[in-house]
């Protein structure tokens, strides 16, 4: 039989709390003993040993070669039967379940493999960089105020850029839009495909009103997609436009159709690298706070799941497009559940939510079907109006 390596160490104790430890939920007998000793003989205790206590087996698991650890169950099976070698398999189970491991050359590390990866002193060198040091000494006012009564749970008609000078400053604690994409779509009322400049003038004293009537600690969240055809990256420009006026950017999600209206088609120079034509499949959500990251609320107010803040803290969401603009009339309409999770992973329920660019009503209709107070502005008579009878279609049963 041959013997378990050993390692000689000067403190065990420490030695073992450097292993990962998984038990096994069953004891072990002689001739099962005989089989593991032999089985881990061919493994460095370093990498992994087991030990028994009060009759159960512990493994004790730092790094390991796991395509060589099932070669050698293959090996063991040819001379043991398969009841014999069957905790093998579980062992080898119970290790592949480990999904959060490191690697080096053909080993598994699965403990200290982030070591190197951790930044000593984070705080303080965060400060020394300069953390998001393009929105510091701001003029932003820490007093925030109460939307008055009168703009609660309304659907206005009218240009944004005019409506939002009757609004106090700081009284917003969410706005989520998507503005015009000024790509030559029908909207009522709106001739969309104007200069850029004109469009980006017209947007940015809009989008001027929304910082000042937004709430020390709140959001805005822009809906976009770049005129790839144009070469205007539109969403990089108006992430400058906020910086520049000392928001500070929390973060970009990108918003995956699925190759949805992108059609496998070649654009360009076919076969060519002359000027070959991307095709992308996928939207912006950029994200700017105001002062600080930290938008305070009840914590009791929260209404999004364990479960859905860990999936959507992952900056990349699938979702389908909206299939309903034939019905509502609308070129440009994102779909509820991407309104869903801004609003929930955003904001607390009862606090206001604003749409300048409201259209057909999405965001107003997700923001009272959460609690919300909501608010939605759009110039085309025809667009509110439609926004209205949904929200009064789905009435008290949207709570």
């Amino acid at each position: 039989m041959m013997e378990q390596k050993t390692l000689t160490i000067n403190n065990p104790q420490r030695a073992i709390e450097e292993y990962r430890k998984i038990v096994m939920p069953f004891n072990v007998d002689e001739k099962i003993l005989f089989i593991l000793s032999r089985f881990f003989s061919y493994f460095p205790r370093e990498d992994i040993f087991f030990e028994t206590r009060n009759g159960r087996l512990i493994i004790f698991i730092r790094q390991l070669d796991f395509s060589y650890f099932l070669y050698k169950i293959r090996q063991f099976s040819r001379v043991y039967s398969m009841s014999e070698i069957n905790i093998l398999q579980q062992i080898a189970n119970r290790i592949k379940e480990i999904k959060s491991y490191g690697l080096k050359g053909k080993k598994r590390i699965y403990v200290g493999y982030n070591k190197e990866r951790k930044v000593k002193d984070r705080k303080k060198k965060e400060i020394e960089r300069g953390k998001f040091y393009y929105a510091r000494e701001h003029q932003f006012s820490w007093a925030n105020n109460k939307l008055p009564k009168g703009f609660e749970n309304k659907i206005i008609i009218g240009d944004s850029e005019t409506v939002l000078r009757n609004f106090p400053d700081n009284c917003i604690d969410l706005i989520f839009t998507s503005p015009p994409y000024n790509f030559g779509l029908e909207y009522e009322n709106h001739k969309d495909g104007i200069n850029w400049q004109e469009y980006f003038d017209k947007l940015f004293r809009i989008f001027k009103e929304c910082i000042r009537v937004l709430k020390y600690g709140g959001r805005i969240v822009v809906n976009v997609q770049p005129l790839f055809s144009d070469y205007i990256p539109i969403h990089h420009i108006i992430s400058e436009f906020f910086m520049k006026n000392k928001l500070i950017w929390k973060g970009e999600i990108l918003w995956d159709k699925h190759n949805y209206n992108c059609k496998y088609t070649a654009w360009g120079s076919w076969k060519s690298p002359s000027n070959p034509y991307l095709k992308y499949t996928w939207e912006f959500l950029e994200i700017f706070s105001k002062g600080t990251l930290t938008h305070r609320g009840n914590r009791k107010s929260a209404d999004i799941t364990a479960d859905e803040f860990k999936k959507w803290v992952y900056a990349k969401w699938d979702i389908p497009p909206e299939y309903k603009m034939k019905e509502y009339g609308h070129p440009a309409m994102f779909p509820e559940e991407l309104a869903k999770r801004v609003v929930k992973l955003f904001s607390f329920k009862n606090d206001v939510v604003l749409d300048p660019f409201n259209g057909v009503g999405t965001t107003t209709l997700v923001a009272k079907r959460l609690g919300r107070v909501y608010v939605g502005i759009d110039i085309s008579e025809e667009y509110c109006r439609k926004a209205e009878i949904r929200i009064n279609k789905e009435g008290n049963s949207l709570f």
